[in-house]
């Protein structure tokens, strides 16, 4: 008939959280009532594709021990937004015509100029992201010719890394 705001109180009990929900009493016989539950779970990041909440409505009557439940099994999606940005230092580079590439030499200027590219991974939310992995293909090889010396690769902010095994071939 009417509409009330129920209290309820959380918990824990033998490991999981419960939340209690008292509903009044007394009621009379055979009365039907109509509870809805809005629930709000943070920390779903690692739960996986689903989390299951068991609801039990349980009588303190000692004649009806009847502790009805059901299992309801909500579907968790995370969104999260990822954007890649990337700059070239110089921007813009051109070899000399004069330049020579020096075989078997270990002095950087020997190899070419010094570009160093850089790209930053960012997460523009809503929710928190892990297990990331970026892939970049770098083509340093143009035919049997090197393009692109690979001298070394670096990351910040607690990122693994692995890298292709022709990374400074020639320890310049």
């Amino acid at each position: 008939q009417g509409q009330e705001k129920l209290s309820c109180n959380p918990k824990k009990e033998n490991g999981t959280h419960v939340v209690l929900c008292e509903l009044g009493n007394p009621m009379k016989a055979g009365a039907r009532i109509t509870v809805d539950l809005e629930l709000s779970v943070s920390g779903l990041e690692d739960m996986g594709e689903a989390i299951t909440f068991h609801l039990q409505l349980r009588s303190k009557n000692s004649p009806s021990p009847s502790n009805a439940s059901v299992t309801v099994t909500v579907p968790v999606e995370a969104e999260a937004e990822m954007e890649l940005r990337g700059n070239s230092l110089p921007a813009t580079t051109v070899l000399p015509t004069s330049w020579r590439w020096v075989e078997g030499s270990r002095r950087l200027e020997d190899h070419g100029i010094k570009v160093e590219h850089v790209y930053e991974l960012h997460n523009k939310g809503p929710g928190t992201v892990s297990g990331i992995t970026l892939s970049l293909a770098v083509p340093h090889l143009l035919g049997d010719h090197v393009l692109l010396y690979l001298l070394e690769l670096g990351t910040e902010g607690g990122m693994n890394c692995s890298h292709h095994p022709a990374l400074n071939p020639a320890q310049v």
